[in-house]
């Protein structure tokens, strides 16, 4: 493809044939306002705050679309172009609910910034009618307030492009347009997986996370219960960016020293039930391979990918690991082992876990999840609602030292840690599967195949006496549609895969911190955050699960060993068969 030089606002810059104005405008230094562009998800212009001059145009154009030529000269911020947004961003607030102070997003909200950058405050020339909705929270992971929705379809175009459900699309026409499912149904009772990725592409505070801070803080103040916390991989990587440090910033010490102040009885690890999940995960493949079981084995880890699987893909469930994720591991473990070994009453502990992802709120909720007669989860946070406990409780996470975690069962190894990217899972699972198999040690523990944040990965290891394991890993769901495809129609063949919901996987988990679009549009959020787990891994004095000292304790006093009855019991699961347009949960 040609090179082209192109000016825009006076600076002349080369960029290839066919690259858009607002690409060409980033590569000059300038940043074009947008709201509904998303890079691959939302490219519709539709929003019109993107507007500019292209000198011999008959009209202004839209730059997130607008093919740049040869010789092109175009105006970005003219009197003309400031105060055409100016107006688009009264229309839009004409009918949007401005009760900002009460807002999840207030101050982190691209509508809020952007109207602050043109000087437009509540006042608005455009008064009249305004649209009013009822705010849909059936769902047990996100909430819908359509009062506060400015129809950019960020949303419509992450549920359908990036995860291949589309639950949610734009209804009626004009004036009464709204974002809903077929037939207004809620969202409970549509097929959606709580993935939370259209929260993450929200550019303001219409859809949210169901906030369970009120009821952990209420546990925490009751003296007649144990509350323990389990912080998930992808939070030390993400939790910074709630106080404004740098993408993928590692904040673990700090981050267990916030929990510690918020007054949590037990800081523990969901990396050391990762550790876990692997020993099982593992022996199970082991089996499989060994006794004919169904290949190939698919993870569990992702609560997303599981209802999606339940949903679209049900004569696969038998191809699902029974294991666990970490997180319900984790909290089995607390409530049994743990309890026993400390006498405490599991019905006085409460099990409270921190993600990235907004899924395990269903999850918690999922039947055969108590393995000691309560449930093995009982608050699932998300890495955003963490960050507002922390700030309400005026703890100066910045200035926080680092602090460890509590033991025993915050002991984890570098193969936990990288959980939480796509292809960490198997990562994991490879260095202690081969290592089992072959009986020999693995002198180079970096999978490097499986690395990366491409959609779907595939990758093959001669492992004697076991000879060729094919694995692949998929994240995203339309991802996950396309490899499932492929192993249904027998052009691919593989002993293990790995599928998580969220592209990228849980480092760009829908609870993450939000990042505004002219960051994401420009910067690969998931690479970042990756990086700050795969440096963790790479420092750990230990990096393969079957090294951990707790698990193997865990084993020698309490499961035998992996896979055992005992262990089936407390650390295995079952799942159901879905109708696509109905949560029969």
């Amino acid at each position: 493809m040609a090179d082209i030089k192109v000016t825009v606002d006076n600076i002349t810059v080369t960029v290839p044939e066919g690259t858009t104005l607002l690409d060409a405008a980033r590569k000059a230094g300038i940043d074009v306002p947008t709201l509904c562009y998303l890079r691959d998800t939302n490219e519709i212009a539709a929003c019109r705050m993107c507007v500019c001059e292209v000198e011999g145009a008959r009209a202004l154009v839209a730059a997130c679309v607008y093919p740049c030529t040869d010789g092109m000269v175009a105006h970005t911020n003219t009197e003309k172009i400031k105060e055409y947004r100016r107006k688009t961003l009264k229309l839009i607030l004409s009918d949007h609910d401005q009760d900002c102070l009460a807002c999840k997003r207030s101050t982190n909200c691209e509508l809020q910034t952007m109207c602050k950058r043109y000087g437009i405050d509540k006042s608005n020339e455009f008064e009249g009618k305004r649209n009013e909705f009822v705010i849909d929270d059936s769902s047990a992971s996100i909430v819908r307030d359509n009062n506060k929705c400015i129809l950019c379809r960020r949303c419509v175009g992450a549920c359908e492009k990036l995860q291949g459900i589309g639950v949610i699309g734009a209804n009626e026409r004009g004036f009464d347009t709204y974002i809903g499912s077929a037939f207004n149904l809620p969202l409970a009772e549509t097929s959606c997986v709580n993935c939370g990725q259209c929260i993450v592409a929200c550019p303001v505070g219409a859809l949210y996370e169901k906030d369970s801070t009120a009821a952990v803080k209420a546990a925490i103040a009751d003296p007649e219960k144990v509350v323990i916390v389990q912080p998930a991989p992808s939070v030390r990587v993400g939790l910074g960016e709630c106080f404004g440090m740098p993408i993928g910033t590692e904040v673990e010490g700090k981050m267990s020293a916030a929990l510690h102040r918020l007054g949590f009885d037990k800081v523990f690890d969901t990396n050391f039930a990762a550790d876990l999940t692997i020993m099982e995960e593992g022996y199970e493949l082991i089996n499989r391979v060994n006794n004919g079981g169904a290949l190939p084995l698919i993870t569990s880890c992702s609560p997303g990918w599981i209802k999606f699987c339940e949903h679209y893909y049900p004569e696969l469930i038998p191809n699902l690991s029974s294991c666990k994720s970490p997180q319900q591991m984790f909290g089995a473990v607390t409530k049994t082992y743990y309890a026993e070994k400390m006498g405490i009453d599991p019905a006085k502990i409460v099990s409270v876990s921190v993600m990235p992802c907004t899924a395990k709120k269903f999850e918690v909720g999922r039947e055969d999840q108590s393995a000691s007669g309560f449930a093995d989860v009982d608050y699932a946070l998300t890495t955003r609602e963490l960050g507002r406990m922390i700030n309400e409780a005026g703890i100066d996470f910045l200035n926080l030292p680092d602090e460890p975690y509590d033991n025993p069962l915050g002991e984890y190894t570098g193969a936990a840690v990288i959980f939480g990217a796509t292809g960490g899972v198997m990562e994991a699972a490879l260095r202690t599967a081969v290592e089992v198999i072959s009986g020999e040690e693995l002198i180079n523990l970096d999978f490097t195949d499986v690395r990366g944040t491409d959609g779907i990965k595939e990758a093959s290891y001669t492992v004697e006496p076991l000879g060729e394991v094919k694995v692949a890993i998929a994240s995203g769901l339309a991802n996950a549609r396309k490899l499932l495809d492929m192993v249904k129609s027998g052009e691919k063949t593989y002993h293990f895969i790995e599928i998580m919901a969220c592209p990228g996987g849980c480092v760009n988990g829908g609870g993450q911190p939000h990042v505004p679009s002219n960051i994401k549009n420009f910067v690969d959020v998931r690479a970042e955050r990756a990086k700050g787990l795969y440096t963790l891994d790479k420092n750990a004095k230990l990096r393969k699960s079957h090294e951990n000292p707790i698990v193997q304790q865990l084993y020698k006093e309490y499961f035998g060993e992996p896979n055992s009855e005992k262990a089936h019991h407390v650390l295995h699961t079952t799942y159901v068969e879905r109708k696509v347009n109905e949560d029969h949960e």
